[in-house]
Order: structure tokens, then C-alpha cells, then sequence
């Protein structure tokens, strides 16, 4: 299957975007008092807040490498292209 650079880029970017927000969200997640009980240990709200950042963290990294790894066969087939044309330009 072949996908668009800008597809590519968008997909790449999604990827990057997702560790950022999420990152900043498991900090903030970790400092809430919500978070924990009065005994140190963990609420129900940070099990499953944690669960939802594991995933997206899961999910943003495997679309950011489709989206890369479109990037690269762009850049391949764009590569090819040109070896092509300066051989059919040499015939």
C-alpha cells in the first residue's frame, strides 16, 4: 500500500504529538492528590488514568511509525524515480 507524504507527515507528527500530551498528562497524573489514598497507596482514578496514557503511549508510537516509516518509502520511491529519469536521459 502506498501512502501519501502528507499522509505520512500527518501520521509521524500524530505520533510525536501523542508523547508529548500524554508525557505531560502521566506528570501531572503522578502529582495529583487524586492519585493516591491517605495510606500512600493508589486510587482507582490513577489505575485507570495510567492505563489510558500506557495506551495511547502504545498507539501513538505504532502510528508515528507507519507514518515514518511511509516517510522513508517516499523518500525511496522519489530516490528511484530520479536514478530512472537519468538513465533514460543517458539511452
Amino acid at each position: 500500500m502506498r501512502m501519501s507524504r502528507g499522509t505520512s507527515l500527518f501520521l509521524t507528527a500524530f505520533g510525536v504529538w501523542s508523547w508529548v500530551i500524554w508525557i505531560s498528562f502521566a506528570r501531572n497524573l503522578w502529582n495529583s492528590d487524586n492519585s493516591w489514598n491517605s495510606d500512600g497507596s493508589v486510587t482507582s482514578f490513577f489505575v485507570v488514568h495510567l492505563l489510558l496514557a500506557v495506551t495511547s503511549f502504545v498507539l501513538g508510537t505504532i502510528i508515528g511509525v507507519i507514518g515514518w516509516r511511509g516517510l522513508r518509502a517516499s523518500r525511496n520511491r522519489r530516490e528511484a524515480e530520479k536514478a530512472t529519469e537519468k538513465v533514460t536521459e543517458k539511452s
